[in-house]
């Protein structure tokens, strides 16, 4: 009975875990971007400061899950963090899930609610300045509804940049997808296929619902203008940092995978 009575405490204080989801497995080409236990493989870049300063312990993991938090924060204060991953990739697949919790922190901004991302084809972190909000990049834009309106979510974002859709060039911020909306704090799977400068396709289980095409550096914007000098000229985007965002709202992420696509060579012309 004493050892019965002891193996129930013991359970009662184990941490609540979260339900089990699938892994990939060897020989699939999937790479675990996140170990489940420590930031290793990724640095963080939060304006105002240095780069790898986590100013309050914003990017941190807790219990498996990597989480962006703010219980160090006053206020937000304009302090748009990003975290960036080691690697630079040009064509390949993206997964994740992601869900936001609790209440935004204070001064952020009310489009901020409920707002994450994910930067694809970015700028390295070592160049953005001390005091810049994003890097220069594509961005699969994360929301989350408020309870009751409709809100898309796997927009597009372009801090920086163009694309191109229905062969017309768009210079529009924002772009909503065809995304139902997601209220609560339930986990959202997402993948990103990019395929260099030719296409980028954001699914939400398996479907697509946004698309588009030859993302660019934008030479409107100051920030990018020393990017496309540096380039030489070129506007086309092939690869880039991946990174996600920090954006004043709890949120967290798990299952972070990539897999590499093979690039297909074109061949003499006939």
């Amino acid at each position: 009975m004493k050892l019965l009575i002891l193996i129930v405490i013991a359970a009662a204080s184990l941490p609540a875990q979260d339900p089990p989801t699938s892994r990939p497995t060897k020989g699939t080409g999937w790479i675990e971007m996140f170990n489940g236990k420590d930031l290793t493989g990724w640095t963080p870049k939060i304006r105002g400061y240095a780069l790898g300063e986590n100013f309050g312990n914003t990017f941190r993991v807790e219990k498996g899950v990597l989480k962006v938090a703010y219980d160090a924060y006053e206020k937000f204060d304009r302090r748009f963090g990003h975290l960036f991953y080691a690697h630079e990739y040009g064509h390949y697949l993206l997964r994740l899930d992601y869900r936001f919790t609790g209440k935004q922190v204070k001064g952020g901004p009310g489009w901020a609610l409920r707002n994450s991302g994910i930067m694809v084809h970015g700028q390295a972190a070592k160049s953005m300045g001390k005091n810049q909000d994003f890097p220069a990049s594509i961005e699969i834009q994360l929301l989350g509804g408020n309870g009751k309106d409709e809100r898309s979510t796997c927009n597009l974002c372009t801090p920086g940049t163009n694309v191109v859709m229905k062969d017309k060039l768009v210079r529009r911020h924002c772009i909503n997808s065809k995304s139902k909306t997601y209220h609560g704090e339930q986990w959202i799977t997402v993948e990103i296929e990019v395929k260099g400068s030719e296409v980028i396709r954001h699914k939400i289980d398996g479907q697509v619902v946004l698309e588009y095409q030859k993302p660019q550096l934008d030479p409107r914007d100051s920030g990018a203008q020393a990017l496309i000098e540096a380039a030489k000229g070129e506007l086309l985007l092939s690869k880039g940092t991946i990174s996600l965002q920090s954006e004043s709202h709890p949120c967290e992420f798990r299952n972070l995978r990539i897999k590499p696509l093979d690039v297909k060579k074109k061949g003499p012309p006939k």
